[in-house]
């Protein structure tokens, strides 16, 4: 493909996100190739110091996946144009449809190495309150519905507030980050709830500001607002992205000791994790740093164009993994490799024969209703 047809087919779109939306794809899958370093048994398991460490390493700088992905689209359709039911019925369409059409795969096709004991009726029975436990990772998809419903109702607001009253609205966002470590420190002194919380009312001062409404401004904030020079991107977001690493990765590698193997209920890995929540100050400054300096990318290179089919495909790719990461991670971890190539290899076949998979689906009719 010339530079012409490339700059044709960049004309169409926004050459950073896509990039952008490719990367964040391949980190949560990443991620999920790491969990079986850490996750196992009855629900936590870390055989090795070894292990801990990479654990630590990689996935501390991969949490902000997520967020990236909000933000993404944040950056696409905030405010919303037109009228808010018709937008809603667009994104059930490209996003909802698949959605339930997966979680019912999830719910009837065996899982390898299950050998084909499922129980059907009690997974559909369960799908009328969440997704299925092997599927946990359509957990996002909920999270996204919920901020498609939401957009609509803040876009009149976004349209008419001011710069200043955004940034207030992002510091208060960004003090609500805190909280999970404010409760901890709260529970040390005898107290289970912060700031108007009580075992009656779960929603504190900062409850309506708090969560993955803030990625959602701060994707609108930055496109309206932030077109910086390189020099000055880089000179705010790398030191960002370093204070927001340390503050993901030191918290979940102190709670690991030095005694292994560890093993434990899920409960330990969810008090390990709590540094690695999506919507925590750590994790809130890596997305932010990240996607300043994805933004950088104004001109699309060679291969912009496989990169741009990706960015198409990568709903149909993200909603598809985890049929095909429990195959290849249980192949790839015989191998005898060591453990940061386990992960790595797992996500990159994962995600090229996951890519292949959606790319075959496309070509079929009415396509969008399974991969968006």
């Amino acid at each position: 493909m010339n530079k012409n047809q490339i700059s044709a087919i960049a004309n169409e779109r926004i050459v950073f996100l896509d990039y952008l939306r490719v990367v964040a794809c391949f980190m949560v899958i990443l991620v999920h190739s790491i969990e079986p370093f850490y996750l196992g048994g009855e629900g936590t398991f870390v055989a090795t110091l070894s292990d801990a460490r990479w654990v630590t390493l990689l996935d501390s700088a991969l949490r902000c996946a997520v967020p990236l992905f909000v933000m993404t689209s944040s950056y696409l359709l905030i405010p919303v144009k037109g009228d808010g039911i018709e937008f809603l019925k667009r994104r059930a369409q490209r996003v909802a449809i698949p959605f339930i059409v997966w979680s019912l795969l999830y719910a009837i096709v065996p899982m390898w190495g299950s050998g084909g004991d499922v129980d059907i009726a009690g997974n559909l029975s369960r799908l009328s309150l969440n997704y299925m436990p092997q599927a946990g990772h359509l957990w996002f998809v909920y999270m996204l519905l919920g901020l498609y419903i939401i957009m609509p109702i803040i876009s009149p607001w976004l349209e008419q507030v001011s710069k200043r009253g955004e940034r207030w609205f992002i510091a208060i966002w960004l003090l609500s980050t805190a909280v999970p470590f404010l409760r901890l420190a709260a529970s040390r002194n005898g107290a289970e709830e912060i700031w108007g919380e009580a075992s009656w009312n779960e929603f504190g001062i900062l409850y309506y500001t708090s969560g993955f409404i803030g990625y959602v401004v701060v994707a609108h904030y930055i496109r309206k607002y932030i077109d910086w020079s390189a020099k000055k991107t880089f000179a705010i977001a790398l030191p960002m992205f370093v204070l927001g690493y340390i503050i993901v990765a030191l918290p979940f590698y102190q709670q690991l000791g030095d005694d292994y193997p560890i093993s434990g209920g899920i409960e330990l890995a969810i008090a390990w994790e709590r540094s690695w929540c999506f919507a925590t100050t750590g994790v809130a400054l890596t997305a932010i740093a990240t996607f300043l300096m994805f933004k950088l990318i104004k001109q699309p290179c060679r291969i912009y164009p496989l990169f741009a089919e990706l960015s198409r495909l990568s709903y149909g790719i993200y909603l598809m993994h985890i049929f095909v990461l429990v195959a290849v991670f249980d192949i790839v971890s015989q191998w005898g490799l060591a453990t940061p190539l386990v992960m790595v290899i797992t996500a990159a076949l994962t995600f090229c024969i996951s890519a292949l998979l959606t790319r075959i689906i496309a070509l079929l009719p009415k396509s969008k209703f399974l991969i968006g």
